[in-house]
């Protein structure tokens, strides 16, 4: 059984600040995870926190690539080297963002060690680069297309190893009917299931069919990135884009379940839960409790 080692990344480099002067209070997603003792629950390792650089815009404009994009750089390799540690030592790193924007500290670490896929459950595809959008700056809903190696060089070739993922080894779930992306990623085969697509089709039998499709000879295993927005705000209102139609807890447990306990899952991060928008708690602990039911061994 590999231990289970909880790493903390409170970034929030990569989300535009919910009011001018103000932060983005993802990045006290890890301690809120802590306050529910995620790590006892789990019996699982310290990893200790990967400490971001500060949180500052300076004299950015629209037009100018991303925000934060150097501070972002340093992050990226810094949380690679603590998560590839991990992984080479055989363990299970569980990363508690921050901002989707870790994503690429995490698919970088496993870009090192060789070729992995990405199993996405997320609101959105997160794939807003400059073919696509004028509104490029915020690397927390352009995360995918960086590690795809669509952007600005200092993100998307980091080491000269981008891109960190290919695109047919990629795996979204969870985009809302309707996404505007979903044209896109059809073109471009990368293998996506809407909410409803996922109601249609069951969230268990559609997590097998996915397993199956990353558990083969060409990859060394694959990785879950799990946004808090994918929930419905119904029930995860503590989100920066809270949109309708999202899935609900009992249809996304299945999901999570049945991609983490494939051996060749190797590693999980959690972004986007906004501990300021969750005064009585009780987004959190649904977080948290998803967490662990979808880790914990029976």
């Amino acid at each position: 059984m590999r231990n289970i080692v909880v790493i903390d990344a409170p970034s929030n480099l990569g989300l535009r600040p919910p009011a001018p002067g103000t932060v983005p209070g993802c990045r006290k997603l890890a301690g809120a995870l802590r306050e529910r003792r995620i790590l006892q629950r789990l019996g699982a390792v310290e990893g200790g926190v990967v400490v971001p650089p500060r949180y500052d815009l300076g004299d950015w404009r629209e037009g100018d690539g991303v925000f934060n994009a150097a501070a972002i750089a340093r992050y990226t390799r810094t949380l690679a080297d603590r998560v590839e540690t991990r992984v080479r030592a055989g363990d299970f790193p569980l990363v508690l963002g921050g901002d989707c924007s870790i994503q690429l500290g995490c698919t970088l670490a496993l870009r090192r060690v060789g070729r992995y896929g990405l199993a996405a459950i997320d609101g959105s595809a997160d794939f807003r680069h400059p073919g696509n959008s004028d509104r490029i700056g915020a690397a927390g809903g352009e995360e995918l297309a960086l590690a795809t190696g669509r952007g600005q060089a200092d993100l998307t070739d980091l080491e000269g190893l981008g891109p960190y993922l290919r695109d047919e080894d990629v795996r979204l779930f969870g985009m809302r009917d309707g996404d505007e992306d979903r044209a896109e990623m059809a073109a471009l085969k990368i293998s996506n299931a809407t909410v409803g697509e996922i109601r249609e089709r069951g969230p268990a039998d559609l997590a097998r069919e996915v397993v199956r499709s990353l558990e083969v000879p060409g990859l060394d295993g694959f990785w879950v990135h799990f946004d808090a927005d994918v929930l419905d705000p119904s029930v995860m209102p503590a989100v920066d884009s809270p949109d309708d139609g999202g899935l609900f807890p009992e249809e996304l447990a299945p999901i999570l379940r049945t991609l983490l306990r494939s051996p060749r899952c190797v590693g999980l991060n959690v972004t986007i839960y906004d501990p300021d928008l969750d005064p009585d708690g009780t987004a959190g602990t649904l977080l948290a409790d998803l967490v662990v039911a979808a880790l914990r061994e029976d």
